[in-house]
Order: C-alpha cells, then structure tokens, then sequence
C-alpha cells in the first residue's frame, strides 16, 4: 500500500511556473515508477510525466520544453516543475506510483491558469 499526498496547485497567469509535489509514505526506492496525470473539465485523465527507478524520464509531447519531473529520494517526494504555462494547462493534477504491479493514486490537486 502507497499513500500519495499532492501539493502545490493554484491560480497562476499564463507564462508563469508552479511546483507541484507527491509526497509517497514509502521510500520512493521500492516503486517501479512515479507518474503525474492530469484532468481537465470534460476530458479524460492523462498522462503528464514519469521518472522510473531508475531516474529516467519521459513527458508528453504537450508538455516537453515546460515541465520537468525530479525525485528526492531522502524526503520520498516527486516533483513537477511546471514552466511557461498555458491556459490548457488548467486541470486536477494526479501523482500515481506503481509499487508491485498495483497503481496507487493521489486525492489531487487543481491547477488553474487564467490571467
């Protein structure tokens, strides 16, 4: 069992930056890998940004360029520094960890971007 507490959503203009956190109540060492997701108004969830075990990375090619995704394994937290943001931006945005084949996920936390 993992249990993921996100913080650092809020209101923001577009073309500002804001650092979402996921806290995990486990050392980050023993999951497979910790993603961020994202959902706006109307749509379906979506996959944002991953780092692996390992320390590897991918992004959607919505966000490559503006976000970075960073862990600190002595605090057990994965970052989401999130840069230049756009107005489609705006969404609850979700920390998943998948530890043991199981996903486990965040309560969330909203992102809006409007001037």
């Amino acid at each position: 069992q993992v249990q993921l507490v996100e913080s650092g959503g809020g209101l923001v203009q577009p073309g500002g930056s804001l650092r979402l956190s996921c806290a995990a109540s486990k050392s980050i060492f023993s999951i497979d890998t910790m993603d961020w997701y994202r959902q706006a108004p109307g749509k379906e969830r979506e996959f944002v940004a991953r780092i692996t075990r390992d320390g590897n990375t991918n992004y959607a090619n919505s966000v490559k360029g503006r976000f970075a995704i960073s862990r600190d394994n002595t605090k057990n937290t994965v970052d989401l520094q999130m840069n230049n943001l756009k107005p489609e931006d705006t969404a609850v945005y979700y920390c998943r960890a998948r530890f043991n084949l199981v996903n486990f996920w965040g309560q969330g936390t909203q992102v809006t971007v409007a001037s």
